[in-house]
C-alpha cells in the first residue's frame, strides 16, 4: 500500500505538547488495564494507538474525554491537569472533538438535519450556524447527500458526517476510535486523506486508535504499541515496525508495512 503521507513530522521547531498522561492507572475490578503509563502528544500531530483487543486504546479515549477517570495519575491537557474535569468542560474549554467507532449521528434525521441539530448546542451565533455546516458539507463533498436520512448512507458516508459532526464546534484536538473498522479499501484511502488534510489545513492535532496496522501508520506521524497495560514501543512508524519490542507485542515477525 501506498504512504498516504507526504511528509511526516519528525521534529517540532517549538514542541508544545497538548496531551499527557502522567503515571496514569486504571482498572476494572481486579483488571488492571493501565499500569503507570506516561506518554505526550504534541500539538499539531497525528499520533496513532495499536494493540490487542481489550489492551486499553479506547480506554484512553475515556481518560481524555472525562468519560471515565482513572485509579491514580494526572491527565493534562494544554498543560493544565484535567483528571478530575467533567467531560462537557473538557470539550468546550479544551475544545476535544470525539469519533465513536459506532454511530455518533440521529439515523432518523437527515445529514443536514444532523449537521443542524449539533450545531444548536456547540454554536451559540446562529448566523454562524448556517455557514459552519455549508462548509463542512462542502468540504466532504456531502451536497448530494443532505437530504438523505443518515441510516441510508453508506459506511463511508456515515463516516464523512459523523466527522463533519465533531468538526462543527472546531476543535483543537480530534479522537478517532476504529475509524478504519468495517470499510473498504477505497473508503479507508479517502478517510486517511481526510485525516492528514485536517492535519495539512486546519492544525488539528489527530489521535487515532485502530486494529488496522497498516492503515494507520499510513497516515500517523508517531504511534505507540500498548501490551498488557504498558506501553511497549512508542515511534515513527518506519523505526516501530523494526522495534523488537514491538515486533514481540503485537506486529510479529512477517508484518511488512509497505
Amino acid at each position: 500500500m501506498a504512504i498516504i503521507k507526504k511528509f511526516r513530522i519528525k521534529s517540532f521547531k517549538n514542541i508544545d505538547t497538548i496531551i499527557e498522561f502522567e503515571n496514569v492507572s486504571l482498572a476494572y475490578g481486579n483488571r488492571l488495564i493501565l499500569d503507570n503509563i506516561n506518554f505526550k502528544i504534541n500539538k499539531g500531530q497525528i499520533f496513532g494507538m495499536l494493540g490487542p483487543n481489550g489492551v486499553g486504546k479506547s480506554t484512553i479515549f475515556n481518560l481524555i474525554t472525562g468519560l471515565i477517570h482513572p485509579r491514580s495519575g494526572k491527565i493534562k491537557i494544554a498543560g493544565e491537569d484535567v483528571t478530575d474535569f467533567p467531560i462537557y468542560l473538557r470539550t468546550k474549554k479544551f475544545k476535544v472533538g470525539y469519533v465513536p467507532q459506532y454511530g455518533g449521528f440521529f439515523n432518523d434525521l437527515t445529514l443536514h438535519d444532523n449537521l443542524r441539530a449539533i450545531s444548536e448546542i456547540v454554536i451559540e451565533d446562529k448566523n454562524y450556524r448556517a455557514e459552519r455546516i455549508n462548509y463542512l458539507i462542502s468540504k466532504f463533498e456531502l451536497d448530494n447527500l443532505k437530504n438523505i436520512k443518515a441510516k441510508f448512507l453508506s459506511g463511508g458516508q456515515k463516516k464523512k458526517l459523523v466527522i463533519a459532526l465533531s468538526l462543527l464546534s472546531n476543535p483543537e484536538v480530534l479522537l478517532l476510535d476504529e475509524c478504519f473498522a468495517a470499510l473498504d479499501v477505497l473508503t479507508i484511502k479517502m478517510l486517511q486523506e481526510i485525516i492528514v488534510n485536517l492535519q495539512q489545513e486546519n492544525r488539528i492535532t489527530i489521535c487515532i486508535c485502530d486494529h488496522q496496522a497498516r492503515d494507520l501508520l499510513a497516515c500517523v506521524d508517531v504511534a505507540m504499541i500498548l501490551s498488557n497495560g504498558n506501553i511497549v514501543a512508542k515511534d515513527t512508524p518506519s523505526n516501530l515496525v523494526k522495534n523488537i519490542s514491538a515486533k514481540n507485542a503485537y506486529f510479529g515477525d512477517n508484518f511488512k508495512f509497505n
